[in-house]
């Protein structure tokens, strides 16, 4: 049992969940690490629609919570932080804490049509303006307005509507706290990004009760305090919580203006700090809140998103059992030289990141009888860095702003191969650091700056210890060849789906 100061962060991902305790370096090493991880169900009711069960989330928060907290000791514990996966919605009832059916995943696209309907109607300059997003039902606002439209939810004071965060927060709180951060709140589609407020306008459009949102405060500070109802000690602070991506950003000290990222999890998510000026919108990116401090800082993000990358190798597993374990797929996609021509393009739920085309469909193509488990792997492989260029390309051009490296985390990062071919293809240096969950860390850091585990943003920032860096190979020639073959790929795939 550990007697140093830690920061608990609670990472809700989008097919588990990880409580994790970070201590400052001085300590981490003596402690090692000390985490505990849960999957939870992914529920696809038809196609194109993807739910959670968010009961079952708060259960096994609970479970790895609780195992963390018994293994540090409670009394050294100094904060929990919050991070968890963004756009997915539930609404819940404030006086029963009862969830009226399951909520609705970032992934999920059964309100493309609406979204249709939206941009058909004119809405979507003004809808950019507001809140730096696009009309594609990623986003939080049209799924609300599903959820109260078609599951008969009463609109009245006991209705609550929230992110993953909010319900968790929730929950911890012994249902005293109803609230988000900043950078959430970017995410909904109902959230002004310049006066950090939630939009009369947009909540209109969309047909959401204002009075059912989550109170917005810093991303950093104090948010409330675990209860004693809630199935873990009480009395712990709850001061930080941070959109995954965002936390990612965060963790990996990306602290300055220029500075960028790319978490390769179940999707792929590259952001670029802007600092504290909105920019204007910018073709096929999204502009976000990066993260609010207690002291009124406001940092600002470009950010790609692309949808699908470490959950087409899930896919491989799964569906198709061309691997076991996920672990498979580097030494599987290295057995070969290349794809054999095999382009893969994993649209499963549409295209992200510079497309914006929720009708997209995965395409596999090139294939010939030489094919085989270990050219599709590659293909898939090659995917993640191929999107990873596109949304980087389009991000770069709009936002002028060249990015002089780029610091890589989430499961795919363990590969050298692909940050090696990543690197090639943007042209730029690759750099992974030694601790790679860097959502979780930017959840801690946020909490541990708001109770003085960490003095300031220097303090967090001297955190960040690279591991590995992969520099590019000069000749972009064969790298710009692989790349105009997957655009063909991506043609290919677009406008699939009936709409």
């Amino acid at each position: 049992m550990s007697t140093a100061r830690c920061v608990i962060a609670i990472d809700a991902g989008t097919t588990g969940v990880r409580s994790r305790a970070i201590f400052p370096s001085a300590d981490a090493a003596e402690a090692g690490v000390i985490a505990s991880y849960r999957e939870f169900t992914q529920h696809f009711p038809q196609p194109g629609w993807v739910e959670h069960d968010a009961v079952e989330i708060w259960e096994v928060v609970k479970e790895t919570l609780a195992e963390v907290i018994h293994s540090v000791g409670v009394a050294s514990v100094a904060a929990i932080g919050i991070t968890n996966q963004r756009e997915t919605v539930l609404a819940w009832n404030r006086h029963t804490g009862a969830p009226y059916g399951t909520a609705i995943v970032w992934q999920d696209r059964r309100t493309a049509s609406r979204c249709d309907e939206l941009v058909a109607a004119g809405s979507l300059p003004r809808v950019r303006e507001v809140t730096g997003l696009v009309l594609d039902p990623y986003f939080s606002g049209s799924k609300v307005e599903w959820l109260l439209a078609n599951r008969a939810i009463p609109v009245d004071d006991a209705l609550a509507v929230g992110t993953i965060d909010s319900w968790l927060l929730w929950n911890l709180t012994g249902g005293d706290v109803h609230a988000t951060d900043a950078s959430n709140a970017s995410r909904t589609m109902l959230f002004d990004i310049r006066s950090l407020r939630w939009s009369d306008e947009m909540c209109q459009l969309f047909n959401v009760p204002q009075r059912a949102l989550p109170t917005v405060m810093p991303s950093s500070g104090r948010f409330g305090v675990t209860s004693e109802r809630c199935g873990v000690p009480a009395g712990i602070p709850i001061s930080g919580i941070a959109g995954d991506q965002q936390a990612a950003l965060f963790g990996q000290a990306c602290v300055q203006p220029g500075m960028a990222k790319n978490t390769y999890g179940t999707g792929s998510f590259i952001l670029l700090n802007v600092g504290d000026t909105c920019p204007a919108p910018a073709e096929g990116m999204l502009t976000t809140v990066a993260w609010t401090l207690a002291d009124g800082t406001v940092a600002y993000a470009v950010e790609g998103a692309i949808f699908v990358t470490g959950a087409a190798v899930q896919w491989l597993r799964d569906g198709l059992g061309i691997i076991s374990s996920a672990s498979e797929i580097g030494p599987l996609a290295d057995s070969v030289d290349d794809s054999g021509g095999v382009c893969f393009v994993p649209a499963f739920t549409g295209l992200g990141s510079p497309w914006w085309d929720p009708y997209a469909r995965g395409t596999i193509v090139g294939i010939t009888r030489g094919t085989g488990r270990a050219q599709i792997a590659r293909a898939v492989v090659e995917a993640m860095m191929y999107q990873t260029r596109d949304a980087v390309d389009a991000m770069t051009a709009a936002a002028g702003v060249e990015i002089a490296d780029l610091r890589v985390d989430g499961g795919a990062s363990a590969m050298d191969s692909m940050l090696q071919m990543q690197a090639d293809q943007l042209g730029v240096t690759v750099r992974r650091p030694v601790d790679q969950e860097t959502t979780a860390l930017g959840a801690a850091y946020l909490a541990g700056l708001a109770e003085g585990v960490w003095p300031s943003l220097a303090a967090v920032a001297a955190e960040w210890v690279v591991e590995a860096t992969f520099h590019p190979n000069p000749d972009r020639l064969i790298a710009d060849l692989g790349h105009e073959t997957w655009l063909r790929a991506v043609e290919r795939s677009r406008d699939w789906a009936t709409h």
